[in-house]
């Protein structure tokens, strides 16, 4: 049975139309519903916020470093020969990271970063700038102190010397990093 033309200003007649018949789907699934949110971990969050925390701790335990002092720190596995070849500026920097302007905080994540990335890339002697600290209001370096508590707290720093005068001398450390095994 034809239907007969709807007149043209009609929506409703011109679309059922269009479409054609439409019959009743009895079983139709249900609508997807929304996907639930991905799982955190937050037994790692709770790690990584404790360790933080302990850092934090280890760096009000310590006598601050002064501007002018030289940042210095050898682990029993390393030999004598090779720490005194690092206080020399003998080692290569294969990067290097300048820590310039940015917060403590900033600057933790940044060399969090940069330590781990150069393990990745497995370099031997990385260098730090972390400048003096001269326009600290307290008058201890902030950053100069952070990043000697954290080097001295990592697992894979070896050892680590302010670097000699003509490569930056206490405004910046040379960092000997473990081999991967």
């Amino acid at each position: 049975m034809a239907r007969p033309d709807p007149p043209e200003d009609d929506d409703a007649a011109l679309f059922r139309d269009a479409i054609g018949e439409v019959r009743r789907m009895e079983d139709a699934p249900p609508p997807p519903r929304k996907a639930p949110p991905r799982p955190r971990a937050r037994m790692a969050e709770r790690d990584d916020l404790d360790a933080r925390s302990e850092f934090l701790r280890g760096l009000d335990a310590l006598e601050p470093l002064a501007a002018g002092d030289t940042l210095s720190h050898r682990r029993d596995a390393l030999p004598a020969r090779a720490f005194q070849r690092l206080k020399r500026g003998q080692y290569a920097a294969q990067d290097e990271l300048d820590l310039h302007g940015a917060t403590a905080a900033q600057a933790e994540g940044l060399l969090r970063r940069f330590l781990a990335d150069a393990a990745l890339h497995e370099y031997g002697c990385v260098r730090i700038i972390h400048g003096k600290g001269q326009r600290a209001d307290a008058g201890a370096p902030v950053i100069k102190n952070l990043v000697d508590r954290l080097l001295r707290q990592r697992a894979d720093v070896m050892a680590f010397h302010s670097a000699p005068p003509a490569q930056g001398g206490t405004g910046a450390v040379l960092v000997l990093l473990a081999r991967r095994r």
